[in-house]
C-alpha cells in the first residue's frame, strides 16, 4: 500500500530508511497520493523535505522497509532515470549526507552507547582502563568510527548509484598500512609521479571521502558510457581506482580535511564568543530540525568535532530532546483522559531510552500545536546551559538517558538537560496541552442550560464486545496515533456503513475501509490486527473507492472463525482518523453493541 500510494515502483528511485521513517527519493512528488498516505494504517506522518519524501512509520522502520524493497524491488541505490528528482542544490546536498548517514547510523549509535557503557564502567571501578577485557570492548566501540571512510564510501556510492564496494575500496586505500606508514617514515609529504602529497590522518574522516567518492560517482557513470560492457566489469574498476585514489591523496583527501577542520573551527568560534546564544539557537531550532526531517546532516560536522577531542553540537541539541520527553511527561500529569495518559506514556519511553521522539513531534507535538512553544522555549533555555558551561560530547551516541556519560563536564550538562526537561514539563502542566477553545466549549457544555455546538452520532458498523482502544494489541491503534476511537470484538462477520457518506478508502486486501461522512468525519474501519498479510483471503468487500452509501449498507463480509484458525486477532478498531477537527468524541458505555446502534458522538 505504501508503495502504490508513493506513485508506484516506476516511480521510485531510491529509497532509504533511518530511525522511524522511510526517505524516498521520488521521480515525481506529485504522483504521490500524502493525504491517503497520513490516513494510513500504522503512518505516524508524511513529511516532504530535502527532496526527500519521507514517510514516518516508528521505530519498527527496518522491518516494514525490508518488506517494501522486496514488493518494490528497489533499493537505496539510484536507478538510471532520464528523469531528475526534484529539489534544489542544498536539498540534494542533504539528500545524499542524510541517505548515506542512514544505513550505519544504527551501528554508530550502538558503538557509541558501548563506549558510553565502557566510560561508566571505568568510572565506577567494574572495569581497569588496563585490562583485556576493557581494550577487546573498546575495539568494538572504536572500529566503526575509525574505519569511516570505508563505511562512507559504500553508502555514498550506493547512494549515488555508483558500485558501493569501490566506494569503500576508495575509503580502505587511506586506511590501508602501506599509505598510512608513509605518515610515520616520510613525515609531513611525500611525492607521486613528482606530484608533491600532503599527508594526512583519516581515519574517522568524514569528507575526504564524500568528496572523492562523489566525484567517483560521477566517473563511473562516464565509464560505463564509454567502454563496451564486455570489459566493464574489470577496467571500470580499475581506471576508477587508478584515478580516484591518487587524486584524493594529492587533492580531495587534504581539501577535505581542511574543509571539515575549518568547518569544526568555526563552530567552536561561535561557541567560544558566545556558547549561551549558540546553544539556545541549536536547542530551540532542534526539535524543527526533526520535524522536516533533516537532523541527520548534522551528523557528518558532529563527527569531525568528534576526531578534535569533542563535540559541542551533541551536547547542545540534546535539550531539544529532553524538552520533547518533558513534554510527554507533562501531558501525562495533567490529562485525566485515560487514553491521552496512555498515548504519552507510550511515547514517553522510546524518548527516554533510545533518543526516538518522531512519536512525541507526531503524537502530541503536531496533535496539541500549543505545546509548540513549550518545547522550543524549554530548548532554548536547556541549549543555553549547556553552552553556557561548555558541554561536549566524547562520541557519538543517540540522545538518551543511557547516553548521559559520554557528556562532559558531566554534572553541568545534566542541568542542563533537566532543565530543559523540567521548563517543558512545568509549562504543560500549567498552561495545559488543548486549544484554549476546545477547553472552554468542553466546560460549557456541563454547565446547565448550554447545549453542544454541533454532534455526529457514529453507529456501530458490527456486532460484538466493545474494547477500549487503548486495550488494543497494536502501539499504533492503542496509543491514538492513528486518532481516537474505539474497537469491537465482532462476533458475526460483516461489516456495515456507520453513516451516510462516500467510501474513500477500500484497501486491495478487503481488510480495511475508509468512510468520510457527509458531515466530514473521516472513519476507519480496521477489520483485525495485522491482518494485511493475509492478502485478502478471508475477506469480500462489497463496496469500491468513490462508492456512495447509507448508514446500514454493507460493506464487507468476512470469515472470523478463518481469520482466528489463521494466527491473527480479530479486534476491529473504528478511527476518527481526523480527530484534530473534534472537540471531543465520546464512547459508548455499553458492554457489547448490535450493529447500527450508537457508538460514537462527535463534538464538533
Amino acid at each position: 500500500e505504501i508503495v502504490q500510494l508513493v506513485g508506484g515502483e516506476q516511480n521510485i528511485i531510491s529509497v532509504v530508511h533511518c530511525a522511524t521513517r522511510l526517505r524516498f527519493t521520488l521521480k515525481d512528488h506529485s504522483q504521490a497520493d500524502k493525504k491517503s498516505l497520513e490516513n494510513l494504517d500504522g503512518i505516524l506522518s508524511v513529511v516532504e523535505n530535502g527532496g526527500q519524501f519521507q514517510v514516518v512509520v516508528g521505530s519498527h522502520v527496518s522491518e516494514v522497509y525490508k518488506d517494501v524493497i522486496k514488493i518494490a524491488n528497489v533499493g537505496s541505490t539510484a536507478k538510471e532515470s532520464s528523469e531528475k528528482s526534484k529539489g534544489n542544490v542544498i536539498a540534494k546536498i542533504f539528500d545524499v549526507i542524510a541517505g548515506s548517514f542512514s544505513p550505519i547510523l544504527g551501528a554508530l549509535a550502538g558503538a557509541g552507547m558501548l563506549k558510553a557503557l565502557l566510560a561508566l564502567s571505568t568510572m565506577t571501578g567494574i572495569l581497569s582502563a588496563k585490562s583485556g577485557t576493557f581494550f577487546i570492548l573498546s575495539s568494538a566501540g572504536n572500529a566503526v568510527f575509525y574505519f569511516l571512510p570505508i563505511f562512507l564510501g559504500i553508502t555514498v556510492a550506493t547512494k549515488l548509484g555508483a558500485n558501493p564496494y569501490v566506494g569503500g575500496t576508495i575509503g580502505a586505500a587511506l586506511l590501508e598500512p602501506n599509505f598510512t606508514s608513509l605518515l610515520q617514515n616520510a613525515g609531513d609529504s611525500t611525492h607521486f609521479l613528482g606530484i608533491p602529497v600532503v599527508l594526512m590522518n583519516y581515519s574517522s574522516t568524514v569528507f575526504p571521502v564524500f568528496i572523492a567518492v562523489s566525484i567517483y560517482a560521477v566517473l563511473d557513470k562516464f565509464l560505463r558510457k564509454t567502454i563496451h560492457k564486455d570489459l566493464q566489469l574489470f577496467l571500470v574498476p580499475m581506471l576508477s581506482l587508478l584515478i580516484i585514489v591518487p587524486l584524493t591523496a594529492i587533492a580531495f583527501g587534504p581539501f577535505g580535511v581542511y574543509f571539515g577542520n575549518s568547518i569544526g573551527t568555526f563552530i567552536n568560534f561561535l561557541y567560544s564568543e558566545s556558547g549561551t546564544l549558540t546553544g539556545a539557537l541549536m536547542g530551540g531550532a532542534y526539535t524543527f530540525l526533526t520535524l522536516l526531517g533533516i537532523h541527520n546532516g548534522l551528523a557528518p560536522f558532529i563527527l569531525e568535532n568528534l576526531r578534535h577531542g569533542g563535540d559541542p553540537l551533541l551536547a547542545l541539541v540534546s535539550a531539544s530532546v529532553f524538552a520533547q520527553i518533558g513534554l510527554a511527561f507533562g501531558v501525562f500529569l495533567k490529562t485525566k483522559d485515560k487514553k491521552v495518559k496512555a498515548l504519552a506514556v507510550s511515547t514517553l519511553l522510546p524518548g527516554l531510552l533510545s533518543g526516538i521522539t518522531e512519536p512525541i513531534l507526531y503524537g502530541l507535538v503536531l496533535r496539541y500545536k500549543r505545546t509548540i512553544p513549550y518545547v522550543a522555549i524549554a530548548g532554548v533555555v536547556g541549549g543555553g546551559v549547556s553552552g553556557l558551561v561548555g558541554a561536549k560530547a566524547t562520541t557519538l551516541a543517540l540522545i538518551s538517558a543511557l547516553s548521559i556519560p559520554i557528556y562532559s563536564p558531566l554534572v553541568p550538562y545534566i542541568i542542563a538537560i533537566l532543565s530543559a526537561f523540567a521548563i517543558a514539563t512545568i509549562l504543560t502542566v500549567i498552561f495545559g496541552y488543548e486549544d484554549k477553545k476546545k477547553i472552554e466549549v468542553k466546560e460549557n457544555r456541563v454547565e446547565a442550560g448550554q447545549t453542544i455546538i454541533k454532534q455526529e452520532a457514529i453507529v456501530s458498523p458490527l456486532t460484538g464486545v466493545i474494547k477500549p482502544l487503548a486495550d488494543v494489541d497494536d502501539p499504533v491503534f492503542s496509543s491514538e496515533a492513528m486518532g481516537k476511537g474505539i474497537a469491537i470484538e465482532p462476533t458475526v462477520g460483516k461489516a456495515v456503513s456507520p453513516v451516510n457518506g462516500t467510501i474513500t478508502t477500500v484497501f486491495p486486501t478487503g481488510h480495511a475501509i475508509g468512510i468520510t461522512s457527509d458531515e466530514g468525519a473521516e472513519i476507519l474501519i480496521h477489520i483485525g490486527i495485522n491482518t494485511v498479510q493475509l492478502g485478502g483471503e478471508y475477506y469480500s468487500p462489497v463496496v469500491k473507492q468513490g462508492d456512495r452509501v447509507n448508514q446500514g449498507d454493507l460493506l464487507v463480509n468476512f470469515d472470523i472463525e478463518k481469520i482466528k484458525e489463521a494466527g491473527y486477532p480479530i479486534t476491529t478498531p473504528i478511527i476518527i482518523t481526523n480527530t484534530d477537527r473534534y472537540i471531543d468524541i465520546i464512547d459508548t458505555n455499553k458492554e457489547a453493541v448490535q450493529e447500527k446502534e450508537a457508538l460514537l458522538t462527535l463534538v464538533v
